[in-house]
């Protein structure tokens, strides 16, 4: 398996995260729900890439978040489509959520309780993706 190096950033407003639910449109994982993702170019940091992917997606700019975690590398074996992806986890406090605009990459979102991630359909290890930037106990 190749690794492919991605981010995928989790926003937050209000001590809820965004799900993006995924196009028929994307390459991978379509119908499933994921963070802001995407993968990462070469003359970019992975932070770089992260507000890129936030402001392709959802049309924020660096003035409506803040970067509040950023969390170790996860190395995702998915056999299925024979992809390892090492996901690089960020974790934002949206300022201005009703700015938000979908691309084509989604079509629909939703806020949801961090608790309630594993209620969803989501792309490969997306809740051990978020363990690695949500809030320490007591945190906000």
């Amino acid at each position: 398996m190749e690794p492919r190096a991605v981010v995928t950033s989790f926003l937050e407003s209000e001590g809820k995260i965004l799900l993006l639910r995924r196009s028929g449109q994307v390459r991978t994982y379509p119908g499933r729900w994921a963070g802001v993702s995407g993968s990462i170019e070469l003359d970019r940091t992975p932070e770089q890439q992260a507000r890129v992917e936030i402001r392709e997606e959802t049309g924020l700019t660096d003035d409506d978040i803040e970067l509040v975690a950023s969390g170790k590398p996860l190395a995702v074996d998915d056999t299925a489509t024979g992809h390892q992806w090492i996901v690089h986890p960020f974790r934002f406090v949206v300022l201005h959520p009703e700015r938000i605009r979908l691309d084509w990459e989604h079509v629909e979102l939703r806020w949801i309780d961090p608790a309630d991630l594993a209620d969803f359909e989501t792309v490969p290890n997306l809740p051990e993706t978020w363990a690695r930037v949500a809030p320490a106990a007591g945190e906000r």
